[in-house]
């Protein structure tokens, strides 16, 4: 009983090594194998909407997506065995794309069409990185998610007041226009003011009187300003990711300009950086840096 025991953990923690851990060739070959599925699975059911493609091989393509749905459910099984906490890795976000990926063709057998979904496995393509050895660019896109995160209630307030101000303008324009030059409602004066704010212009229904047409001139310019303001807001919260982990000053020997807060010395020739020049030592965050 014991061996038997004995065996089973060995056996767990060699699947773990594969499944979860890229420093084995069998890890890597398992992982590569996986992202060539999820390519291969997406590309079926991309085919599967072209029509031509789809009343010739549909049925082919059918049974290669429950193939590999099922080869990503036994996947996603094994996952949750072999990991030390199952349930944190069923509600990480990884965790949470695998399930969600494999979901739309079961949900197919109650409502058609579902699994055109399963372009949701694309995300799992994010494993590349930890596979190529690139998880330190990951870091990066921590800084646009707290950028992102930080900045959300002035996006809010900005985007409720765009939406007033939409609602407003196609308010104004149904009263400029009237429905017999198209502006039959206010919805869908709406529709036009938003479509005409953010410089799309379908062209599907536009003012014909010199009023309408010199408000909308005017609506047209307020949307170029409109659409720089959210990536004004995005990118100072970027920098302010940046500077929270990082000072820029510049060595006086060799000139690197990106130190740790709490450097002392230069990180590439070990010269001590010179902080009075911009405003003292370094803040450590604790009683001795004062």
């Amino acid at each position: 009983m014991e061996d038997q025991q004995t065996y089973k953990g060995s056996l767990r923690e060699h699947v773990h090594r594969i499944i979860f851990g890229t420093d084995t060739p069998a890890g890597k070959l398992f992982d590569v194998v996986v992202l060539y599925a999820i390519l291969a699975s997406v590309l079926a059911v991309m085919l599967e909407s072209v029509q031509n493609i789809e009343d010739a091989f549909g049925e082919y393509l059918k049974i290669i997506e429950w193939l590999f749905t099922i080869l990503f459910t036994i996947e996603y099984i094994a996952r949750l065995y072999v990991s030390d906490k199952p349930l944190k890795y069923a509600f990480s976000f990884l965790g949470l794309i695998d399930l969600f990926s494999i979901i739309p063709t079961y949900l197919t057998l109650f409502v058609s069409g579902t699994h055109f979904l399963v372009v949701i496995r694309t995300v799992r393509l994010l494993r590349v990185f930890r596979i190529l050895k690139l998880t330190r660019y990951l870091s990066e896109a921590k800084v646009l998610g707290d950028a992102l995160k930080a900045s959300r209630y002035k996006i809010l307030v900005f985007m409720l007041s765009v939406f007033s101000f939409q609602i407003i303008s196609g308010t104004l324009m149904y009263l400029i226009e009237g429905a017999e030059n198209g502006f039959t409602s206010i919805p869908r004066s709406i529709y036009w003011a938003i479509v005409t704010l953010t410089t799309v212009g379908y062209g599907d229904i536009a003012p014909t009187t010199v009023l309408g047409q010199a408000f909308a001139s005017i609506l047209m310019i307020v949307g170029y300003s409109i659409l720089a303001v959210p990536t004004g807001i995005v990118t100072s919260e970027i920098t302010k990711e940046h500077l929270k982990g990082k000072r820029f000053k510049a060595c006086d020997n060799c000139d690197l300009d990106e130190h740790e807060r709490d450097a002392v010395h230069c990180k590439r020739c070990g010269t001590e950086l010179n902080w009075h020049a911009y405003g003292g030592k370094p803040d450590y965050g604790d009683s001795s840096s004062k």
